[in-house]
C-alpha cells in the first residue's frame, strides 16, 4: 500500500513530522517497507532560457544560454526540444544529476562540437508522465533558481506499507489515517460524504442472478460528462503510487480505490445494451478485458453483463467493450459488494492481479457501497461537469453488527500490559468499534470495516497495538525450585531424534510440498474426495499427499536431471490419509537414488559403490526407528509391502502381529514409470508416530555402568533351513536361549546348493557370548550351544550342518 504525506494529511490533521509518522505507522502494525522523500528531484531547478540560437551542424538542435537563477553566468545548453525558445522557462538540470527517466548521469560534454552544460527536461525525463515532445514549459511568474520538485509540489513524500491479509481497511488512505487517529498522532477529518439528489430514475436496472456472489448493487448514470485529463494533483498523486493516469473517469475510480478502499467500476453507458445482470459466466465464455487480454471464463466466475454479453469480470476487471474513452458522455457509476472467496479464486485462475481483486479478496466495507458512489458522482461532477440520475441499490440488505464478548482481563493475560479498563475502551472507541456495559466483561460490536476481527483475542490485539507494544517491560524469566520437566511432547522430541539419525547416515533434509498431483496420490494409496482441495494453488497441486515418498522421488529426479545422480533425501513430516484430525500422521521417510550408499557414492580407486537396494532402505528405516526409541530388538521383518515397492525386494516392519511400524524397499517398475522417473531407487516409511510410549521410570538417575571382568567369546553356528525361513527369525530364537550371557547374533553366510537338498539353504552365524559372573567352562560352553541348537530347531526347524 502507497500513499504520499499529503494524501494522508488530507485525512489527518496533524503536525507530525515524516518521522514520526513513520515511526508510529511501525509501532501500531502497519510496517512501513520503504520511504521516499523524492530527493531524486531535489536537484532540478527553474531556469529561464536567455537565448536560442540554431545549433552550427545540426538542423534540429538549438544552443541555449540558460539563466539558472544561482547569480553566476548563464550556462550554454545544447537541445534538440521543438519548443525550445528564449524567454522559456522550465526544469534545468545541470552536470552531475541523475535523470531518472533516462538514467543516465549528466555529464559536461560535447554535442556536434559543441559543448553542452546541463539539460532542460520533458516531463518524461522526470517520470511525471510520458509527454517528451517538448521540454517542460512553465508560466512566466514561475521563481527562477528555486526548486521544481518544491514548485510543482512534486516533493511530497512517498510511504510504502507492507500490509498483512488481515487488515483490509489500512488498503486506504482514510483507513490509515483512522489508525493513526487513534493512537493519538492527531485528529481524523474528510470523512463526511455528502449525497446528491438526482434528476430522475437510473434508467438502466441490475438483476442479480447470483444473490451468493453479489451481496449487493449500486448503480448511477450520470449524463452530460465531458471526459478528457484529471487535474494535475490527481495525475501527481496516481503517478507517485505508481499509476498511470487515464482519464478524468477513470483516474477518479482509482483514486477512491485507494483513498477509500473502494473499488469502483465505470461503464460508457452509450456502450452497455440494456439492462445488467450479475451472474455466473457460462463455461467457455469469453471476454476482452482493459489489460488488452481476451480471457475465457468458467461457471464458477461471476460477471456483469448486458443483452449482448460479458461487460466486466466481476470485482477484478473491467470489459474494454463498454470502457469509457474522449468520447464518453453519458457514464453509469457502479459500486458493488463481490464474495471474496469467488474473486480471490476467479483472479488466481485467470492470473489477473488487479487493485481491486486485492481489496475485495480481502473483504471491503459493505457500509461504504452507497457512499462510494455518492464520492465518486462528486468528483465526476466537479472535473467533468454533468447530471446525475437517483443511484440504484439492489440486493443489499444493510450490515448486521457483529458483537464480541470481551472480558477486559484478556488484555493483561495475553499480552503482559496493564491497561486501565478506560483507557482500553477509549482505544476501542477511537478505532470505530462501539463496546457497551458494565463490569469486567463488555460487548463490542465491530465496526463494518473489520472483517478480520472475529473472537476477543482480536480485540486484545487492537488494544496492544494502539496503546504500544513499546510499554511491554522487559522481565527476567522466574526461577524454579525443582527442576522443569520435559517441555517438547514425546512426538517432537521424535522427530528431532529422526532427523539427526537420518543425516548422520549421510542423507540430506528435503521438505517438499504437502500437496501434489492427482495420479502421484493414486498411486501411493490416497485420491480421496476428502483429500481434494477446493483452492489448489496449482491444478497439478490438487491432493493432500497419503504419503511423504512422491514428493521425496520426484526432488530426487530433479536432482538427477541437473546432474546430480547419487542423492539420498529424507523429510519428517506429516502425511494424511483422511480429512480427520486422527487420520493426520507424523512419518519419517527417505529415498536412496543411484549409487548413495552409508559407506559412500561413485567411483573410487579402491572399489566402486554399488546401486542402491532393499538393505541400504532397511537400514535406514532401522535406524529412524531406534532414534525414536522403537526396541528394535523386538522387531519383526516380514517380506512384502504397499504396491508401490518391488514385491520382491521390500519389507513391512511390525511390533507384534498389528502394529506396523514402517515399509522399506525398492520401488516397482511400474511405479516409476508413472512418475516418470529412473535409475535404482530405494526408499523407507516409518510411522513415528505409531511406536509405543516409552513405559514411566520410578527414578531420574541413569543406572550403574556395569562392565564386565571377563573375555567375551564368539561361537559360529551353521543351520540348514528350508529357503523360505527367513534369517531374521533364526537369528532371534538363537539369541532367545540365553538373553543374559547372548549379546549379539549375526549373520556371515549364506549358502545354497545341490548338497544341501532340494528347497534347501545354510545360514551361518556368530554368536558373540559375554560372560558375567565367572569364566566359563568347557561344558557351559557346550551347554549353551546345545540350547542354541534346540531353539532354532523349535523355532525354524533348522538343523545344525554337519
Amino acid at each position: 500500500m502507497k500513499l504520499t504525506l499529503s494524501w494522508l494529511k488530507d485525512h489527518l490533521e496533524t503536525d507530525a513530522s515524516l518521522a514520526e509518522i513513520v515511526e508510529r505507522l511501525t509501532s501500531i502494525g502497519l510496517e512501513v517497507e520503504h520511504v521516499d522523500d523524492r530527493s531524486s528531484l531535489k536537484p532540478f531547478v527553474i531556469a529561464k532560457v536567455l537565448t536560442a540560437v540554431q545549433h552550427p551542424d545540426a538542423d534540429r538542435l538549438r544552443v541555449l544560454t540558460v539563466d539558472t537563477g544561482d547569480g553566476k553566468a548563464p550556462v550554454q545548453v545544447v537541445c534538440g526540444a521543438p519548443n525550445a525558445r528564449a524567454g522559456l522557462i522550465g526544469a534545468f538540470a545541470a552536470p552531475g544529476t541523475y535523470i531518472p527517466g533516462i538514467d543516465v548521469t549528466l555529464a559536461v560534454g560535447k554535442i556536434r562540437g559543441v559543448e553542452s552544460h546541463g539539460m532542460m527536461c520533458s516531463e518524461r525525463e522526470l517520470e511525471l508522465s510520458e509527454e517528451h515532445s517538448g521540454i517542460i514549459d512553465l508560466p512566466a511568474d514561475a521563481p527562477i533558481g528555486t526548486s521544481y520538485a518544491a514548485y510543482a509540489h512534486l516533493d511530497d513524500p512517498v510511504i510504502e506499507i507492507n500490509l498483512t491479509p488481515n487488515r483490509p481497511d489500512a488498503t486506504s488512505v482514510y483507513g490509515i489515517a483512522r489508525d493513526l487517529a487513534a493512537s493519538g498522532l492527531g485528529r481524523l477529518v474528510g470523512g463526511a460524504i455528502m449525497p446528491h439528489a438526482g434528476d430522475g430514475m437510473c434508467p438502466v436496472k441490475v438483476k442479480i442472478e447470483a444473490p451468493e456472489l453479489c451481496p449487493g448493487f449500486a448503480l448511477r448514470l450520470v449524463r452530460g460528462v465531458k471526459n478528457g485529463p484529471s487535474p494535475k494533483w490527481l495525475q501527481q498523486r496516481l503517478i507517485a503510487i505508481g499509476l498511470r493516469p487515464i482519464s478524468a473517469l477513470v483516474d477518479i475510480t482509482n483514486y477512491v480505490t485507494f483513498d477509500r478502499a473502494r473499488p469502483l467500476h465505470v461503464f460508457d453507458a452509450n456502450k452497455v445494451a440494456g439492462n445488467l445482470t450479475v451472474r455466473r459466466a457460462s463455461d467457455g465464455e469469453k471476454v476482452l478485458a482493459l489489460d488488452g487480454r481476451e480471457y475465457t471464463l468458467t461457471p464458477d466466475m461471476c460477471v456483469i453483463a448486458d443483452e449482448d454479453g460479458v461487460e466486466s469480470i466481476a470485482g477484478i476487471m473491467g470489459g474494454e467493450h463498454s470502457g469509457c474513452d474522449e468520447n464518453t458522455t453519458d457514464v453509469l457509476i457502479e459500486s458493488a459488494l463481490w464474495d471474496p472467496i469467488t474473486t480471490a479464486r476467479t483472479g488466481r485462475t485467470l492470473g489477473i492481479i488487479s487493485d481491486a481483486r486485492y481489496r475485495f479478496e480481502r473483504g471491503v466495507d459493505p457500509e461504504f457501497m452507497v457512499p462510494g458512489v455518492e464520492l465518486a458522482t462528486k468528483l465526476v461532477l466537479d472535473f467533468c461537469g454533468g447530471t446525475p440520475t437517483e443511484t440504484e441499490v439492489v440486493g443489499y440488505a444493510g450490515h448486521v453488527e457483529k458483537i464480541v464478548s470481551f472480558p477486559l482481563s484478556e488484555v493483561k493475560r495475553l499480552t503482559g500490559i496493564e491497561v486501565p479498563r478506560d483507557g482500553s475502551l477509549a482505544i476501542l472507541s477511537r478505532l470505530g468499534f462501539k463496546p457497551e456495559g458494565v463490569g469486567d466483561v463488555i460487548n463490542v460490536a465491530v465496526p463494518s470495516w473489520r472483517p478480520d476481527v472475529d473472537g476477543k483475542a482480536d480485540l486484545v490485539e487492537e488494544v496492544m497495538r494502539i496503546h504500544g507494544i513499546d510499554n511491554i517491560a522487559p522481565q527476567p524469566l522466574g526461577a524454579h525450585d525443582a527442576v522443569n520437566a520435559k517441555i517438547l511432547t514425546t512426538l517432537q522430541i521424535r522427530t528431532r531424534a529422526a532427523k539427526r539419525a537420518l543425516a548422520v547416515r549421510g542423507m540430506m533434509e528435503a521438505v517438499t510440498w504437502s500437496f501434489i498431483p492427482a495420479k502421484h496420490a493414486e498411486l501411493f494409496g490416497g485420491g480421496e474426495t476428502s483429500l481434494k482441495l477446493a483452492n489448489p494453488i496449482a491444478a497439478d497441486m490438487s491432493d493432500m499427499r497419503p504419503s511423504l515418498l512422491p514428493g521425496l522421488i520426484a526432488a530426487a529426479q530433479r536432482n538427477a536431471d541437473k546432474g546430480i545422480g547419487d542423492v539420498a533425501l529424507f523429510e519428517v513430516s506429516g502425511t494424511y490419509e483422511g480429512d480427520a484430525a486422527d487420520q493426520q500422521r507424523r512419518v519419517a521417510a527417505g529415498v536412496r537414488r543411484g549409487t548413495a550408499k552409508l559407506e559412500g557414492s561413485g567411483r573410487h580407486w579402491a572399489g566402486n559403490a554399488g546401486p542402491v537396494g532393499v538393505f541400504d532402505a532397511k537400514a535406514d528405516a532401522i535406524a529412524a526407528l531406534e532414534a525414536c526409541g522403537a526396541p528394535v530388538e523386538r522387531l519383526q521383518i516380514e517380506a512384502g509391502g504397499p504396491a508401490w515397492y518391488h514385491p520382491g525386494r521390500s519389507g513391512t516392519i511390525k511390533l507384534g502381529p498389528k502394529v506396523i511400524l514402517g515399509t522399506f524397499g525398492e520401488f516397482h517398475p511400474k511405479t516409476l514409470e508413472k512418475l516418470d522417473v529412473s535409475g535404482p531407487l530405494c526408499g523407507f516409511e516409518v510411522f513415528v508416530d505409531a511406536v509405543p510410549e516409552p513405559k514411566a521410570k520410578p527414578t531420574r538417575t541413569k543406572p550403574k555402568l556395569e562392565l564386565s571382568a571377563f573375555q567375551a567369546v564368539k561361537r559360529d553356528f551353521a543351520f540348514v533351513v528350508d529357503k523360505a525361513v527367513e534369517a531374521g527369525t533364526l537369528t532371534r530364537a538363537a539369541l532367545a536361549a540365553d538373553r543374559k550371557l547372548i549379546t549379539n547374533v549375526s549373520v556371515f553366510d549364506v549358502f545354497e546348493g545341490a548338497s544341501l537338498g532340494a528347497a534347501k539353504k545354510s545360514i551361518a552365524i556368530e554368536v558373540s557370548i559375554q560372560p558375567v559372573d565367572k569364566t566359563l567352562t568347557d561344558e557351559d560352553f557346550e551347554t549353551l550351544a546345545k540350547r542354541i541348537v534346540e531353539n532354532v530347531n523349535k523355532q525354524t526347524g533348522g538343523v545344525l550342518r554337519a
